[in-house]
């Protein structure tokens, strides 16, 4: 079977994207098991041209940019109902990664330090 992939946006214009890679596991709460997709599960910012943070609850992550040894793209898949052709639209392309590999800094003990004496 052939599929055909198409990209209406031309090879320099279409948007940029990024893979964001955590060293471990992210767990949800219980009440959350179930409603999984587009959880908000924390804060990305940049700190600079290179870092990034990243909060979940009283976790602080730090990150760097990290460019792909070969991009990736980002496909839809598009099914047609009135044949069997299935197409691939191009939505993004991924260059570069988030890359955290520390520990993450726990920003609780940082409050109770300038609560006690």
């Amino acid at each position: 079977m052939q599929i055909q992939v198409k990209c209406n946006c031309g090879e320099q214009n279409c948007p940029e994207w990024a893979i964001v890679e955590l060293q471990g596991v992210i767990e949800p709460q219980p009440a959350f098991q179930d409603r999984l997709q587009n959880l908000e599960i924390g804060q990305l910012c940049r700190a600079s041209s290179q870092t990034y943070t990243f909060t979940v609850g009283y976790h602080e992550l730090t990150g760097s940019k990290v460019p792909l040894k070969k991009p990736l793209l980002v496909l839809k898949k598009i099914r047609h109902a009135d044949e069997e052709k299935v197409e691939l639209e191009v939505i993004g392309i991924i260059r570069q990664r988030i890359l955290f590999k520390t520990r993450p800094k726990a920003l609780i003990s940082s409050k109770f330090n300038l609560i006690l004496p």
